[in-house]
């Protein structure tokens, strides 16, 4: 089997851990916005799980890629390695763990839910059983244990679901609210803990005065480089209620603004949910294939077929919208005009991490936090501005804004380092095709649903027919 249809095997697999699961956890969004959290109630949860995603990188701190790339070199004692950087994060994510529920009551106090400090000591420790698990989960990644890597994820995920169905329809108490969300979540988690006991029990706390030093200094880079590039995807959902004008949306607070924000913001996830099961597999991936003398031509044939499925995505929700809407309450429907402008800003990181390759495999790791960096600066003052002017669209703006500079600024310094042969040219007419496959869609509405509804995937199946007739001659049995 050629080395990319492997890949997408295994992408699938990964897919299947990441996609299907957050494809479930999205049924969540009708059960919390249909006839149960208002507008601003939605709006806490969104700012208490943004902030928590931002968390989430700090307590693992890179260890999962610095794991990958001191596994996978020759010689390496994987599990010498396995110690090392369980050891690191067992200790970052204890210690920042006991902070926050140390200051669970002010911190709670800044979130506006002064009454409910637990809600924070349940995030906290969602956070800390996420780290614990991280380096099995990618031990899991490197021994290419892709099915059971899904059944773990999509085991939890329905933990989750019924968890919240059951405190939402049948155990519900409103003095607790919107932290049933976060109380599910903690009981699925402990799921993880119960699953990789054995190996979380077999692990020996470790630290060696000459690799140990060496696997921090490779992942601090790549932990700033997450938390800038979490702060670029969240920023947008705390700042919205500071920086957005005073009755900007008439009747709609801004609370409620965060919620519709936050609601819409979930279509968009789809496109991320690709990119994550993507990397799953690529990363991995990319270091084991380094050495292979071919990998700059395979590394660029990678990102092409990845630009053509992330296009089909971005059209297939893009214009299937009409349709999707009725998965939220209609009382977030007004902010779905974002959704095509987010899909193609996570596009545009999908398409960042692809390339982003490059200072992994040469350990120049802090042009990573450089580059993330200067998103986050666009990411700030593009919201600082559009935010006033524009709402919630202008910092969807804001968002493509930034990953498509950073696209470009690390394909600008890649190119000095680690030339790749990528295919600029065929991806950009792909992504131009897809963006006016879409405006089609938008010039020409239909009010009968199923002629819209068959308009629509002819407009689908009209870029998947192309983009096939187009790569046919590229694709052989050795692809």
């Amino acid at each position: 089997m050629s080395k990319i249809r492997k890949l997408a095997g295994e992408t699938a697999l990964y897919g299947l851990g990441s996609i299907l699961p957050r494809m479930l956890n999205f049924l969540l969004v009708p059960l919390h916005t249909i006839d149960l959290f208002s507008r601003a109630e939605y709006g806490v949860i969104t700012k208490l799980y943004a902030f928590a995603a931002v968390l989430n990188i700090l307590f693992m701190f890179g260890m999962e890629t610095a794991f990958f790339r001191f596994a996978t070199k020759p010689g390496a004692d994987t599990r010498r390695i396995f110690n090392l950087a369980q050891t690191c994060v067992t200790l970052i994510s204890v210690s920042v763990s006991a902070f926050f529920i140390g200051f669970s009551g002010p911190i709670a106090s800044y979130f506006g839910i002064s009454t409910h400090p637990e809600f924070i000591i349940w995030l906290t420790l969602i956070l800390l059983t996420d780290a614990l698990v991280a380096i099995p989960f990618a031990q899991l990644r490197l021994e290419k244990k892709a099915l059971k890597f899904a059944s773990l994820k999509i085991t939890n995920v329905l933990l989750l679901l019924g968890l919240n169905f059951y405190f939402l329809k049948f155990a519900y108490d409103p003095a607790v609210n919107i932290g049933y969300v976060f109380l599910a979540n903690v009981i699925a988690n402990a799921f993880y803990i119960a699953f990789f006991l054995r190996t979380l029990l077999s692990w020996r706390p470790a630290f060696d005065r000459e690799i140990s030093p060496e696997i921090i200094r490779y992942a601090y880079p790549v932990m700033l480089t997450g938390v800038a590039g979490n702060i670029n995807e969240m920023f947008s959902r705390t700042t919205l209620d500071w920086w957005l004008p005073v009755n900007f949306y008439g009747s709609i607070s801004n609370k409620e603004a965060v919620g519709i924000f936050g609601a819409c913001y979930k279509y968009a996830v789809f496109m991320n949910l690709g990119i994550q099961a993507f990397r799953y597999a690529a990363e991995p991936f990319f270091f084991t294939n380094a050495a292979d003398k071919n990998s700059p031509q395979l590394f660029s044939r990678v990102n092409h077929y990845f630009v053509i499925t992330g296009c089909l995505v971005f059209i297939g929700i893009s214009v299937n919208l009409d349709l999707l809407k009725y998965f939220i309450g209609e009382d977030f429907w007004v902010g779905l005009n974002i959704v095509p402008i987010l899909l193609m800003a996570y596009l545009f990181l999908g398409i960042y991490y692809n390339i982003s390759i490059w200072f992994k495999l040469t350990d120049k790791t802090y042009y990573g936090t450089i580059i993330t960096v200067f998103g986050a600066v666009i990411t700030i003052l593009g919201n600082y501005l559009l935010i006033p002017i524009a709402g919630y669209t202008g910092s969807s703006w804001a968002a493509l804004l930034c990953y498509f500079n950073m696209a470009v600024l690390c394909y600008v310094l890649g190119q000095r380092h680690y030339p790749i042969p990528y295919k600029l040219l065929q991806g950009f007419g792909y992504l131009l095709f897809a963006l006016v496959l879409v405006q089609i869609s938008l010039w020409i509405p239909i009010s009968n649903q199923i002629g819209a509804t068959l308009f629509h995937a002819i407009i689908v199946l009209t870029f998947a027919i192309t983009a096939f007739l187009l790569e046919r001659k590229n694709i052989s049995p050795g692809t």
